[in-house]
């Protein structure tokens, strides 16, 4: 059972749980949790958005809504649409928050596109993302600590909402990068390096 002590002071730990709790895979009361890392970090911002500074690099303006654990709809029916861990409001942009703790260093689950992205004209602001798609789907790219096949979904579900908004969109990868496992021993400190090499290699992929 979670309790408040997993929490960090202020954070509202009723409404983190009301939202969180509910949602498949979100073990807040786990020392290994994403959840519990996205619920540290962004639900002292619950109530009250407009201190949330702005994120480096981001575009973003003075935030309007914070949300925590947002399933974004992909314009199709029959699949299952991804969900980021934080979405932040903003009279300009809507900001996708993608949350990872330990999972980039444990053995990488397969994860593919079974939706019918090629059947949709996604615009020129997606090219970049469609090129990423096309190459992992083909083998091309592969990524071995980062689930890169999920931030595309992500990356698309957040442009349709934005462009259902009239605003731009931003996804933000927010991860750690533990010394130590919760039992005590090591994370594999070149798994660490490598991570942090692929998110590099993706950004640069899909900027612009």
């Amino acid at each position: 059972m979670m309790t408040d002590t997993a929490f960090l002071p202020g954070v509202p730990a009723d409404a983190v749980l009301a939202t969180l709790g509910r949602l498949p895979g979100s073990d807040l009361a786990s020392p290994e949790s994403s959840a519990a890392l996205v619920a540290n970090t962004l639900g002292w911002f619950l109530g009250r958005p407009r201190l949330l500074l702005p994120l480096p690099g981001v575009p973003m303006g003075l935030p309007e809504v914070v949300e925590l654990g947002v399933e974004l709809q992909l314009p199709m029916r029959g699949v299952r649409h991804p969900r980021v861990e934080a979405l932040v409001t903003t009279p300009t942009t809507l900001v996708g928050i993608a949350s990872k703790r330990y999972q980039p260093f444990r053995p990488a689950k397969a994860v593919a596109f079974t939706e019918p992205f090629d059947a949709r004209d996604w615009g020129p602001g997606m090219a970049r993302f469609g090129a990423m798609r096309k190459a992992l789907a083909e083998g091309r790219q592969t990524f071995h600590h980062l689930d890169a096949v999920t931030l595309v979904k992500q990356a698309h579900a957040l442009r349709t909402q934005a462009v259902k908004q009239a605003r731009g969109a931003v996804l933000v990868y927010l991860h750690a990068e533990p010394q130590n496992w919760a039992n005590g021993k090591p994370v594999d400190p070149k798994a660490i390096s490598r991570h942090r090499t692929e998110v590099a290699g993706f950004a640069r992929a899909v900027k612009g």
